[in-house]
């Protein structure tokens, strides 16, 4: 017999999309603040070789 009332499981996964989407959302945004920083490091080192 079929189950009445509201559907199986729509909560749980409303929220775990949302918290799956946080996550990825942290990590994009990390990788992105690292390749800046890596890029900042790289142009001061060879200003620094340049002046040398």
């Amino acid at each position: 017999m079929a189950k009445t009332g509201r559907d199986k499981n729509t909560k749980n996964k409303a929220k775990h999309l949302k918290l799956i989407t946080q996550k990825k959302n942290k990590k994009k945004n990390d990788s992105a603040l690292r390749k800046l920083r890596l890029k900042s490091i790289i142009q001061k080192a060879k200003e620094q070789k340049d002046d040398i």
